[in-house]
């Protein structure tokens, strides 16, 4: 008896089943954005392989946007550049309270070096990024 006929049309059966599903609404209506940092704390030093948790101070501009986490981009050994990411969804009706958050994450010092941290602040009136810069010596 063989068994390859029975697989063969359950196979053909659910790729036709999963193909033909359409979702009702496949329209995107979120986008991520960056969130202005006002501030940030950190510790007056690090210890070499440490783990610290530094807090972060954010501007949420309005009700539908949603903290989503942070994006921290490495640039050269010890320079770490921070953007706080929110999902705006953007075609629903919301407040434009501004309100400040906080939020966290946790960073591990793998270096004797000092490390610049970079925290993006928004953009000024000629669209160039701006950052709070806070520098952290390694004991």
């Amino acid at each position: 008896m063989s068994f390859k006929k029975p697989i063969s049309l359950l196979l053909c059966v659910v790729f036709f089943g999963l193909s033909s599903c359409k979702l009702e609404d496949d329209r995107v209506n979120f986008r991520f954005v960056p969130l202005q940092i006002l501030s940030a704390d950190l510790p007056e030093s690090f210890e070499l392989n440490e783990t610290y948790e530094i807090r972060v101070t954010y501007l949420r501009p309005s009700a539908c946007i949603f903290f989503e986490g942070f994006d921290i981009t490495k640039e050269g050994v010890t320079t770490r550049n921070v953007v706080a990411i929110g999902s705006d969804f953007y075609e629903e009706v919301c407040t434009l309270a501004t309100e400040e958050l906080e939020a966290s994450f946790n960073f591990i010092c793998l270096y004797d070096e000092p490390y610049l941290f970079r925290f993006w602040t928004g953009e000024d009136e000629n669209g160039n990024q701006q950052y709070l810069e806070v520098e952290v010596p390694v004991n």
